[in-house]
């Protein structure tokens, strides 16, 4: 399963009219980017679904995927947020934006009908599953999702290495926070290096560190 999925991945590198560029890791088929990109504005973003309940889903609201589309070329951290607050959407979601030029990290909780909440993350390390955090909304009782915010709780996270580890995590063996099937995988993983301005792409289990590329985030 996870080979099969990992053949229908692509990372798009695409100019923009006009002058600058973006990357997006891209599933087949789909608009980049359901999952991570990063663009020449020193903007990036990676993103979680979110299970709403179904009287939180909006029909005919705007999908998430072309929000995230926009969102690849947003100039700053505040476009990406005016990108991402529309009035109209479908569901909800989970955004983290990345200011690469200003050192900056929100955690964005969208919802349908105009809802939104915006945390400032600092130095204090944050952990986002597949569930709301902070938006207080009627969310689905996801308990993969609680399983490994729980286990992510429990295990220390002051330095990379230790993050790196925690992403690694295969403790639970129902629930891991490494996934690696039958029923879902974790394709990749990627860090976000302020310091280097970098993106890293790891292959494999992230705990080993085995870095597959690194991009300039500059």
């Amino acid at each position: 399963m996870l080979k099969n999925a990992q053949m229908s991945l692509y990372l798009v590198k695409a100019n923009q009219q006009g002058g600058g560029s973006f990357t997006a890791y891209t599933y087949a088929g789909e608009l980049p980017s359901c999952a991570f990109g990063f663009n020449s504005h020193g903007v990036g973003f990676t993103l979680n679904a979110v299970p709403p309940t179904k009287e939180e889903v909006e029909v005919g609201g705007i999908g998430r995927n072309f929000i995230s589309r926009d969102l690849l070329e947003a100039v700053s951290i505040e476009h990406a947020l005016q990108c991402i607050h529309l009035p109209n959407i479908s569901v909800g979601h989970s955004y983290n934006l990345i200011d690469v030029r200003k050192r900056r990290l929100l955690n964005v909780e969208t919802a349908s009908k105009n809802r939104i909440s915006v945390l400032e993350i600092g130095s204090n390390p944050f952990f986002h599953a597949n569930m709301y955090m902070h938006l207080e909304i009627s969310q689905a009782n996801d308990v993969n999702s609680i399983c490994r915010q729980k286990r992510a709780a429990e295990i220390p996270k002051s330095s990379q290495k230790e993050i790196l580890s925690l992403l690694g995590d295969t403790s639970d063996e129902n629930y891991p926070i490494y996934m690696q099937g039958p029923t879902l995988c974790t394709l990749c993983t990627i860090v976000f290096d302020l310091d280097q301005k970098t993106l890293s792409l790891y292959n494999g289990n992230p705990k080993f560190e085995n870095v597959a590329l690194t991009f300039p985030l500059t």
